[in-house]
């Protein structure tokens, strides 16, 4: 990477230049979750240190790269710079403050940090509860005809990954307790001996992200889907997990990002208007596409270019820079 990086940067840079020429006051928001130490066979698409480490280098070097309320400001007061880029970290994963912030202090970059504050201090969420228990199953097969799949191979990482691939839609849009009865069935089935309790941050590590110059978010308490609950019940998991935040870092906490974060379908113009009336003055969405100045300042669009190689991995984030995004609509 660090031969090529020179000729990339050059090149990311006329393309970028290119882009904003064509449409300018752009505003690009990356969505990451983890970074892993070494890759995860079962989840060889999450990035590691080393390739995140690449990714930052490079961002650092062909885009402004700015904090989220930062560039949602100037993008409203028209004062937005070329190149402009927000890197967002969702839910609030442990290897965040482990892995991920040496290497954006490394690199000078400024990260937003949506965290999910009923998670913190040894809480694990729905989704890594079903990966896990996949994960340290016991065997090479499963019969899970109880959550209407049947018989699977446990064989290979790869054989394991489709199983969590199919599980997980089943569980996602549950409430609470629902949850909770699932994976308790799902262990006691797979043999699952433990679950790791170390995943999400202790709430040391969001003061020292707040510390290092990084902003923190609010991401709900226990991240649901805001519209599979009563009106109440959403306001007060997004008002919850802001007072929690705040209460740490001892400064305001308004950024927020939906959970899972597609409009409509997970949150729609009720969850709107009760990020707006809890006095946030920024929120995301997971919509795919690139910001402008006519986007609503609630519903600001993500996206994160997955693929393999720097090279692949800019061009389509160059790619969606140019193409942009229609209005995201709520009702």
């Amino acid at each position: 990477m660090s031969v090529a990086l020179p000729l990339l940067a050059r090149g990311v840079q006329w393309v970028r230049g290119a882009a904003d020429r064509l449409s300018a006051s752009r505003l690009s928001i990356l969505i990451f979750h983890r970074v892993l130490p070494v890759p995860d066979p079962m989840f060889p698409d999450l990035v590691d240190a080393a390739r995140f480490e690449a990714l930052v280098r490079l961002l650092a070097t062909s885009f402004n790269v700015l904090s989220l309320g930062d560039a949602a400001a100037r993008l409203a007061a028209g004062t937005l710079p070329a190149g402009a880029l927000c890197v967002t970290f969702d839910d609030g994963y442990a290897d965040n403050a482990e892995i991920a912030l040496p290497i954006l202090r490394r690199h000078g970059v400024k990260a937003t940090f949506f965290v999910a504050t009923g998670f913190l201090d040894g809480g694990r969420m729905f989704n890594d509860s079903v990966i896990e228990c996949v994960r340290g199953a016991r065997g090479d097969t499963a019969d899970l005809s109880e959550f209407g799949l049947g018989p699977r191979t446990l064989a290979s990482a790869q054989d394991r990954r489709r199983v969590v691939d199919e599980l997980l839609p089943q569980i996602k849009y549950l409430g609470f307790d629902e949850r909770e009865e699932y994976i308790a069935r799902l262990s006691r089935l797979l043999r699952t001996e433990r679950l790791p309790d170390d995943l999400m941050m202790r709430s040391g590590q969001v003061v020292e992200l707040h510390r290092a110059g990084m902003e923190i978010g609010g991401h709900t308490a226990r991240h649901p889907i805001l519209r599979v609950l009563a009106d109440a019940d959403a306001e007060a998991e997004i008002a919850q997990g802001r007072a929690r935040l705040q209460q740490l870092v001892d400064a305001p906490v308004d950024v927020f990002a939906y959970p899972n974060g597609r409009p409509m379908q997970d949150y729609d113009g009720r969850h709107v208007e009760m990020v707006r009336r809890l006095g946030f003055r920024v929120a995301v969405s997971t919509a795919a596409g690139t910001a402008t100045a006519s986007s609503d300042v609630f519903q600001l669009p993500r996206f994160t270019p997955w693929d393999a190689g720097e090279w692949r991995w800019m061009m389509r984030l160059l790619r969606m820079r140019v193409a942009g995004a229609g209005p995201v609509e709520v009702a």
